[in-house]
């Protein structure tokens, strides 16, 4: 129903991309329309191109919003890919420790439900445990998304208890994790703490952000098109500090940018360092 048209689908794809970077296949008709169904009956639309039309309206900036929330927001799983945690805890976490840095920022962009700044957080918790002393720096990680409803729901962190096991050992469960009633957990403080939510778009600008020793932009760039992926590598690789990390989605690359960073053999997995 809502994507039946293929010139209202045209029109839904061209402005989708010039919002937010996402380049959608010819043949996503069916994830538009599963998508945005019910926020098109809430809002009394019947065509892609009315729905266009009215986000187009500075007015309407909460229908813009809720359809980029739609369209964006996927649910992810805790320590997804286990290689990219494996080399944060075994090679990135002693090397700040033997290079005695003070303070360690790291960037976890399109965060989308929280899992990865969250998972990331236990591992710094777990290293402090099993090396008493030895790691000296704060840790403190930024978490991005597009959706202001993820970053809400991130901010809360509570989760139901059945996304949990998505991921996540019984011991880690246990551990960081509080009950808050028999359907739902909550993230503990002091993995809390270490994480600070805010909502950015990728095609926008980082400057603002300050300098990170470490980058997580894992399985977000396939989404966009080829030109945007290699700009917003570039600025990332601009917020990065001389010798900084880069870790990317595991069926994702460097464009043309390999001048900008070196590939570092993890054995198993690659991350990327700034040159």
């Amino acid at each position: 129903m809502v994507a039946s048209d293929p010139s209202e689908y045209k029109v839904f794809r061209e402005y989708l991309a010039e919002a937010c970077g996402i380049v959608l296949g010819e043949n996503k008709q069916y994830l538009v329309s599963s998508r945005l169904r019910n926020l098109m009956i809430e809002f009394q639309v019947d065509t892609l191109r009315t729905l266009v039309e009215l986000m187009s309206q500075v007015s309407q900036r909460h229908l813009k919003q809720a359809v980029l929330d739609a369209m964006t927001t996927n649910e992810t799983l805790w320590f997804r890919d286990a290689h990219p945690f494996n080399v944060f805890r075994d090679k990135l976490l002693p090397e700040f420790q033997q290079d005695k840095k003070t303070s360690v920022k790291v960037w976890s962009a399109a965060c989308s439900s929280g899992q990865e700044p969250y998972s990331l957080s236990m591992l710094v918790e777990e290293y402090k445990k099993n090396h008493p002393g030895a790691l000296n720096c704060s840790v403190d990680i930024l978490a991005t998304d597009l959706s202001m409803s993820m970053i809400d729901a991130c901010k809360a962190a509570e989760y139901e208890a059945l996304s949990l096991g998505r991921g996540l050992s019984a011991e880690r469960q246990q551990r960081f994790f509080d009950v808050v009633d028999e359907k739902t957990w909550r993230v503990t403080s002091d993995v809390r703490q270490r994480v600070r939510f805010q909502s950015l778009n990728l095609m926008n600008s980082f400057a603002s952000m300050g300098k990170f020793e470490v980058v997580f932009c894992r399985n977000v760039l396939i989404y966009f098109s080829a030109e945007l992926k290699t700009d917003i590598l570039r600025r990332i690789h601009a917020v990065l500090r001389p010798g900084g990390y880069l870790v990317l989605g595991a069926s994702e690359g460097l464009a043309d940018l390999k001048h900008h960073f070196k590939m570092v053999q993890c054995n198993p997995g690659i991350i990327y360092q700034a040159v």
